[in-house]
C-alpha cells in the first residue's frame, strides 16, 4: 500500500524535523520514521472497523424499535439487508484484522460513538441507503457496490472524522488519502467468500531499505549539497530559499548520486510533484531549474553512476 512517493514524503518530514531540532541522533529518528510508516496500517484498520460499527449501531437502533410499546409492523419486521451485508461481515470475520486489533491499542469506536452516529445518520438520509434497501436483488455484488459507494461518498470525505484523526496523529493527514484509496481498491477486488487481509499493507523489504537509506544519506550529505546548491543559485541567499525546497533538492541529489537504479527523470518528476503539494507555488520551477543544472554538472564530471539503460 505504501508507495515510493509516500515514502519520500515521510522522509522529507523527518529530514525537516531533525534539521529543525538540530539533533544528531539518526538512529532515534530512523526508528520513529519506521514507526510512522507502520501506523498507516492502523488508520486502514480503523476505517474498516468504523464501517462495522456503523452497522452495529444500526442493529442497536433496530432492537430498540422492536421494544417500543406501539411498535409498527416495520419495527417488528425490519429490513435487515444492511445488517447482513456480506462485505461488512467479511471485515468482522477476518482473522488478520482480529489479530491486529487484539495486539494493538486501537481507538474503541464504541467509546467514540459521535463519529459513528454522524456517519449512520448521513447514511440513513441518503438515497443510496434507501435504494439499497429497496433493491430486491440480494447478492454479494450488490452488497459490495453499496459499501464501496458508502465509503466513497460518506465515510472518506467526512470532515469531522478527518479532523478527529488529525488530532490523534498529525502524520495521518498525509496518510488519509492513501489509506482511503487503498480501502476502495481492496473493496473493489473482494469476491464472495473472501476475507480482508493485511498483507497488502506490509512495507516491502526493499522499500523499507530505501526509506532508511534515503533519510540517512540525505542527512549525512546535506552540508555538502548546501554548498553545491549555493554555487548554482548565485542570485539567491541560502536563507531566502524555502526550507522545504532545500530539503527536496537535497533528497533528489541523494537519489542522483547514491541510488544508481532510480532513473533521474523519475527522481526529478517525483520531487516536482511533492513540491506542488508541500511548498510554495513557484517551488516546482525553482527545484526543477536547480536539479537540471546540477544533473548536467554531475554528468559532465562523471559523478553520476546509473545502472542500466535509460536511467539518466
Amino acid at each position: 500500500m505504501v508507495n515510493r512517493r509516500h515514502i519520500r514524503i515521510k522522509v522529507m518530514q523527518s529530514v525537516y524535523a531533525i534539521l529543525q531540532s538540530k539533533s544528531d541522533d539518526l538512529t532515534k529518528e530512523e526508528k520513529f520514521l519506521l514507526f510512522n510508516i507502520k501506523k498507516t496500517t492502523e488508520l486502514y484498520v480503523l476505517q474498516l472497523l468504523l464501517m462495522v460499527e456503523v452497522r452495529n449501531l444500526a442493529l442497536e437502533h433496530i432492537e430498540i424499535k422492536k421494544k417500543k410499546y406501539l411498535a409498527t409492523q416495520e419495527d417488528i419486521n425490519p429490513n435487515l439487508k444492511f445488517i447482513n451485508n456480506r462485505l461488512i461481515q467479511s471485515v468482522t470475520d477476518s482473522p488478520e484484522i482480529k489479530d491486529y486489533v487484539s495486539g494493538s491499542k486501537l481507538i474503541d469506536w464504541k467509546e467514540n460513538r459521535e463519529y459513528v452516529r454522524i456517519l449512520l445518520d448521513e447514511l440513513i438520509e441518503s438515497e443510496l441507503y434507501k435504494d439499497y434497501l429497496n433493491d430486491e436483488e440480494d447478492s454479494f455484488y450488490k452488497d459490495r457496490t453499496f459499501i464501496l459507494e458508502f465509503f466513497k461518498s460518506i465515510v472518506a470525505p467526512n470532515e469531522k472524522l478527518f479532523d478527529y484523526y488529525e488530532s490523534l496523529n498529525l502524520s495521518w493527514v498525509d496518510d488519509y488519502p492513501l489509506v482511503n484509496t487503498n480501502v476502495m481498491k481492496v473493496i473493489k477486488q473482494m469476491d464472495s467468500g473472501d476475507v480482508f487481509t493485511l498483507r497488502q499493507l506490509k512495507v516491502k523489504e526493499d522499500d523499507e531499505e530505501f526509506l532508511v537509506d534515503l533519510f540517512r544519506k540525505t542527512i549525512l550529505h546535506q552540508q555538502e549539497f548546501t554548498a553545491e546548491i549555493d554555487a548554482k543559485t548565485p542570485n539567491w541567499d541560502t536563507e531566502r530559499i524555502a526550507d522545504m525546497d532545500m530539503i527536496l533538492i537535497k533528497m533528489a541529489l541523494t537519489e542522483f548520486l547514491y541510488f544508481p537504479s532510480i532513473p533521474t527523470k523519475v527522481t526529478i518528476n517525483e520531487y516536482i510533484e511533492i513540491a506542488k503539494d508541500y511548498s510554495t507555488k513557484k517551488s516546482s520551477y525553482f527545484i526543477n531549474g536547480v536539479l537540471d543544472k546540477l544533473l548536467k554538472e554531475y554528468n559532465k564530471s562523471g559523478r553520476l553512476k546509473k545502472i542500466g539503460r535509460g536511467l539518466l
